[in-house]
């Protein structure tokens, strides 16, 4: 019977990663430019764009300034590139909010919502996915002054999360010891929420970069700063993965694949942005991918172990707590995302 369940779970984890390959693979992959555009090109939302041969851009209809109506008009050739990284980055970004809703309302629930304030991180996530729903669906040219609202929010709770998380560990009897960071509040989970704020809040800032030239944020090139950003919080990411699967002894081997391939996949985006145009930026996209398959499958490695407690899956309520975290390692999806969408916007933009 063993046998059989460790079978049926094995295929519903290859199950995973044949559905996550398809979706990562033919959907997000960054798009080759043949450095020429025509005169009218079609939209990202199946508009017809106006480019560089066009006399002028038609202005925009009264009413859908900043953060105005929905409704579609013709975009520039030129900006095509920046909005459909932008929508890239809204995807990693929903991602990543999706991600701590569903793990923050399991674990805070096992808190008891003892502190009010751990409601804090429910809503300002499912915000956050809201908009970036919204965002993905959007192929203006401009960025909306509610998501960056409502972005900006998920950025705050979760660097006042990291706080609450440090006091957590810090009151308890021994402080910052290591028996606190393995049962305490994990200290970098609230990172998570950050980053879907500061992702969701770059996708703005490139969607509204001028379309005459690179893209850039704060002055500098959009690919390159994203790809370093990217690179940072796959660190973080792999520093808490790190911590937990040393707390469980490593006794899967499988465990070791989240503290092996995403620290090459933040290797390879580190070099893009400083050697942009280097002969291994189809390997960064691969390993991009397999970074973001590795998060899917995660979850059906996180469903084992939590059929490997007393009781299975017939004891969810129990298990579902006190087992490995579903939701988590969906965060190494999120970021390989916004590492895809940094390489999409090096290579439509040499000197992005």
């Amino acid at each position: 019977m063993a046998t059989y369940r460790q079978r049926t779970s094995g295929a519903f984890g290859a199950v995973l990663f044949a559905t996550a390959a398809a979706a990562v693979l033919f959907g997000n992959g960054p798009q080759r430019s043949n450095g020429k555009r025509n005169a009218t090109q079609e939209s990202p939302d199946g508009r017809i764009g106006i480019g560089p041969g066009s006399p002028s851009r038609p202005s925009p209809a009264r009413g859908e300034g900043r953060g105005g109506g929905t409704r579609a008009e013709p975009i520039p050739a030129q900006a095509q590139p920046t909005v459909t990284a932008a929508r890239r980055l809204n995807r990693a970004s929903a991602m990543l909010a999706f991600s701590v809703l569903a793990d923050a309302g399991i674990e805070h629930y096992r808190g008891s919502f003892e502190n009010k304030a751990m409601y804090a991180p429910l809503a300002a996530s499912a915000l956050a996915l809201t908009v970036s729903a919204h965002g993905t669906a959007d192929a203006r040219p401009r960025a909306h002054l509610v998501r960056d609202a409502a972005y900006g929010l998920a950025m705050t709770v979760g660097l006042i999360g990291f706080g609450f998380h440090l006091y957590n560990i810090g009151k308890r009897p021994g402080g910052f010891s290591w028996l606190n960071l393995f049962y305490a509040a994990p200290i970098a989970a609230p990172g998570a929420l950050t980053l879907s704020g500061i992702l969701g809040i770059y996708s703005e800032r490139v969607r509204d970069s001028d379309p005459g030239g690179p893209p850039k944020v704060l002055g500098f090139p959009a690919g390159r700063a994203l790809a370093v950003l990217t690179a940072l919080g796959i660190v973080v990411t792999i520093g808490e993965v790190g911590l937990l699967h040393f707390r469980g002894a490593y006794h899967d081997p499988a465990m070791f694949l989240p503290v092996t391939v995403p620290p090459v996949a933040a290797a390879l985006l580190a070099y893009a942005a400083t050697r942009p145009g280097h002969q291994y930026r189809r390997l960064t996209q691969w390993w991009l991918c397999l970074t973001a398959l590795l998060g899917i499958g995660g979850v059906g490695f996180h469903a084992f172990g939590v059929h490997r407690n007393m009781g299975g899956w017939s004891n969810w309520s129990q298990n579902l707590l006190n087992g490995p975290p579903l939701p988590a390692p969906p965060s190494f999806t999120g970021l390989a995302l916004a590492g895809l969408a940094a390489l999409g916007l090096m290579e439509e933009h040499a000197d992005a």
